[in-house]
């Protein structure tokens, strides 16, 4: 199993440097083709103009996103010049997680960037995380802007016994096999129960059959899960964290009790999310 194609999203507003980066860098080590994709849409005109004013403004905002989006695949197309050899841009004057979660069909992985921001989402020209993971029906990897690269020599694997967090195990495969060492880790009340350790010790075992090398841990439940984790994690000198993401409605947060809203948040490492 590999990634033959990748998508990276470059966001018009903010610094796209750490993902591009990486996607180079992955795409590089699995032999990749990348998919570069942008979106924005257009914002309705002031509704107190007049007819003249309102199209003069559409026009001019329209021109300055068509503007950025060229400066966006100039960026991009910078970046992989000899590092990839197949790779295309796609853009759409529209919201960019509809865009992203349907273009989310030509790629293996979606990369994208994140922030700890609590700020309130302009989607037209950015997209909802929480959402985006529920309709890509692909991994998507977060990059905070402050990451210079993407070792995975050591991955932290946040795990719950349930669909979400089996399904980001396989669809991280790929970038665990060429890890150096992999910890598979529950959080649980109970850290001595058969049944949380059995769990995990699976995992490890499965992953061994596929040429990870991987460990297994569980912790005794502390505080707020996603701190415990991402403090495991630099403990371990893990620079990937691979966790599910909600169950069957954004509502519902099914893994380690409920933290994927916690780790989105994080800007500390990178954070492989599937749902």
């Amino acid at each position: 199993m590999s990634y033959a194609s990748l998508m990276v999203h470059l966001d018009l507003d903010y610094r796209n440097d750490a993902r591009l980066k990486i996607a180079a860098e992955l795409a590089e080590r699995f032999k990749a083709r990348v998919i570069g994709v942008a979106a924005q849409a257009e914002v309705t005109p002031i509704y107190y103009a007049d007819g003249y004013s309102s199209a003069f403004i559409a026009e001019r905002d329209l021109a300055d996103i068509k503007q950025r989006m060229q400066q966006a695949e100039e960026r991009f197309r910078t970046a992989l010049a000899g590092r990839v050899a197949d790779i295309e841009w796609r853009t759409a004057i529209e919201r960019p997680g509809p865009f992203i979660a349907e273009q989310s069909r030509a790629a293996d992985l979606i990369i994208v960037g994140k922030t700890a921001s609590d700020e309130a989402l302009d989607l037209n020209s950015q997209f909802d995380s929480s959402d985006l993971i529920g309709r890509a029906g692909r991994p998507l990897l977060f990059v905070p802007h402050e990451i210079d690269s993407l070792s995975a020599e050591r991955v932290l694997i946040a795990w719950k016994d349930v669909s979400e967090a089996r399904r980001a195990v396989f669809d991280s495969l790929p970038i665990l096999q060429l890890a150096q060492q992999v910890i598979v880790a529950a959080i649980d009340e109970d850290a001595d129960s058969l049944a949380a350790n059995r769990s995990v010790e699976d995992v490890a075992s499965w992953l061994s059959h596929h040429g990870v090398k991987a460990v297994s841990r569980v912790e005794p439940l502390h505080g707020r899960p996603a701190e415990q984790l991402d403090a495991l994690a630099a403990k371990e000198g893990a620079d990937l964290l691979v966790a599910g993401a909600y169950g069957h409605s954004k509502l519902r947060e099914w893994i380690l009790g409920g933290v994927t809203q916690d780790l989105l948040k994080q800007t500390s490492r990178c954070h492989l999310l599937s749902h």
